[in-house]
Formats: structure tokens, sequence, C-alpha cells
């Protein structure tokens, strides 16, 4: 019942509560709107090798950066919950998918150092989760205004229903999506229904963040619109759903890695200093003292 109960509070605030993000204050860029097709890989990493890990795994983005990689993904470590990495893929459809596969396998053949990293990296994966889930606008609420690019954290809420309640997951959904029009709120959302990789119907409602300041202005506010907006009986049908659909409940919160991400260069024009920042350059070497003048001299390579 705590879960439960935890559900409804997350979702209604998620629902009601009108903040001013960065989202909210410049249009969306189009090309960093949330994906049609998503693949969500969860990996727990084996106990001290959580750096060594990141350190791999930037060094495949930043080549995959430079090179044409057949696919793009957020990457995302937890606050809160087990400790874990998520990798956020993108995808148009079940096609670009079985595409982005194939391709993957002749990229490493064709660079057989990065697929070395690749098995380095998967060797300190100590166990893994992979769910496929496709975007439900009619669940979700003002998908063309979230901005992916200007995400800096993301929560993550999976809704594990009981078998045959996916009508009443859905009811739930328009209602709080019929009340956020009425109240005039300004929060987006985008839902997700899990294909593959979940033993039971399964939803995912993403919310992009773009600071954590943005949750204490939720929490702040929840109460006193929930008075003001939410009808008795609205409410009374949103707890006889949770009591009677929902099997369970998690949410999580995540914050972006864009060092260890791999996204589109239209994407992360939406904030190129966060997703691919310049590196600073290399010093320059001190020129060498002519081997002639010296009174000994040293077998030296020249600098290519």
């Amino acid at each position: 019942m705590r879960l439960i109960r935890r559900f409804l509070g997350t979702l209604l605030w998620l629902s009601f509560v009108s903040t001013s993000s960065a989202q909210d204050r410049k249009a969306a860029n189009p090309a960093a709107v949330p994906p049609n097709l998503l693949v969500l890989v969860h990996q727990e990493i084996q106990s001290g090798k959580t750096n060594e890990r990141q350190k791999l795994v930037a060094a495949v983005s930043r080549a995959c950066d430079r090179l044409d990689a057949p696919s793009f993904w957020i990457d995302l470590q937890s606050l809160t919950g087990n400790r874990e990495t998520l990798t956020f893929d993108l995808f148009d459809s079940y096609e670009h998918l079985q595409e982005a596969n194939s391709g993957w396998r002749q990229f490493y053949a064709a660079h057989s150092d990065l697929a070395q990293t690749q098995g380095q990296i998967d060797s300190l994966v100590s166990s893994e989760r992979t769910i496929v889930a496709l975007r439900r606008d009619d669940l979700s609420a003002s998908v063309e205004n979230i901005d992916l690019s200007e995400a800096r954290f993301m929560r993550v809420m999976e809704v594990r229903l009981f078998p045959g309640h996916e009508s009443d997951f859905a009811e739930s959904m328009k209602l709080r999506s019929e009340a956020r029009t009425n109240t005039k709120a300004e929060v987006p959302w985008v839902v997700y229904q899990a294909k593959q990789g979940a033993p039971s119907p399964t939803f995912l409602v993403f919310l992009p963040l773009s600071e954590l300041k943005e949750i204490d202005d939720l929490l702040l506010q929840k109460e006193e619109i929930l008075e003001e907006s939410e009808g008795e009986g609205i409410a009374d049908r949103l707890k006889q759903i949770a009591r009677e659909a929902y099997a369970s409940f998690e949410s999580n919160l995540y914050v972006v890695h864009p060092e260890t991400s791999h996204v589109p260069k239209e994407f992360a024009e939406g904030d190129p200093d966060f997703w691919r920042p310049r590196t600073a350059p290399e010093p320059k070497a001190e020129p060498k003292p002519d081997a002639s003048n010296s009174k000994k001299k040293t077998n030296v390579k020249p600098l290519l």
C-alpha cells in the first residue's frame, strides 16, 4: 500500500504542477524529441569498477562522435535505488533497430580496437536488463515540448500492472492529462509501453529535468494545487485504479552523463557546451636542442 500511495502522490504532482524550467523558456530542439522506440539497458557494474567503466565508455563515445556509428544513446547514472547505469538508446522504429544491430557488427569489424574496448566494458557488468518500449503519445502530455538536449536529470517511473489492466492505466493517465489541461499546467511527460523485456504489462513514465530544483517546486506546490484542482470523484477513481491495477511501482532519479553519451550532431546543437565540449589543446612540445651542438648525442625520434 505504501508503494501505491507513493505512486499516486508522484503522478498527481507530475500531472498538475506548473514549473518554469529551461524547457518552457525556449522552443524545443526538434532533433531532441523523445524517440518513437526506446531501448533501455539497465546495468549494474562490479564493485569498484564504476570509474574504470566510465573511462572506457567515454573513449568509445568520443570515437563514435568522430566516426559514423550506427546508433545513438544517452548514458545515465542512478542517484536513487540500486546503483546502476541506464542507457537510453534512441530509435525511430524496429526497422531502425534492426539496421543498427547489423551496423554495429560491421562497425566493430572495421574498428577492432573499439570492439576490444567494448569487450572490456562488458566484462565489468555484473547484471543487465534490457527493455524495448514504444512511445504512447495518447498517454503522454506535450511530448513536442520535451527537449532531451536540455535534460540534466531524468525521473523514471516504472509501473507494472496486473494482466488485463492496461486500459485502467490508460484511463488514469487520460484523467491526469485532462486535469493538467484544465489547470493550464505546463510540465510535459512522455509515456512508453514495454513490448519486450518486462515480465508483466509495464509502462514507463519519463520526466526530464533541467535542474533538481524543479523537484523542490513540485513538492512545495503539490498539496495546494491538489486541493484547488482535484475533484473528489477523480481522486477516488485514481486510488481505485491504483489498488486494483498496479502490481508494483518504482520511481528513481538519474543524472545525465554527456561524456559517456553519443548523440546526433543536431541533438547536441541544443547545448553543444554540455554535450560536446571543446577539449583543451595539447601543449606544444618544447624545441629539442640541436644535436650537433650537444656534447652528447641522443637518439630522439622527430615529433610527428
